[in-house]
C-alpha cells in the first residue's frame, strides 16, 4: 500500500472541489424539483395528479443531484 502526502494546496483544491459539487447539485436538484412540481403550487390539479408531479419532482431532482456530485468529482480526479 502506497499512501503519498497531500500539499496544504491539494487538501484545499479538493475541499473547495467537494463543495462546489454539492452546492451545484443543490441547486439543480431545487431547479429541477421547481420545473416538475411547480405547477402543483401555481395550477388547481387533482390530488392525484399533484402527488405524482410531487414525487416524480423529487426523485428526478435526487437523482440529478447525485449525478451532478459524481460527474464534477469525477472530472477533478481525471484532469485533462
Amino acid at each position: 500500500m502506497t499512501t503519498t502526502r497531500q500539499s496544504r494546496a491539494e487538501r484545499d483544491a479538493i475541499t473547495v472541489e467537494i463543495g462546489y459539487a454539492l452546492v451545484s447539485a443543490c441547486f439543480l436538484g431545487a431547479v429541477m424539483f421547481g420545473a416538475i412540481a411547480g405547477p402543483t403550487l401555481v395550477w388547481s390539479l387533482p390530488a392525484a395528479v399533484e402527488e405524482v408531479l410531487r414525487t416524480a419532482g423529487a426523485v428526478v431532482a435526487g437523482l440529478l443531484a447525485v449525478l451532478r456530485v459524481v460527474h464534477v468529482l469525477w472530472r477533478f480526479g481525471h484532469p485533462r
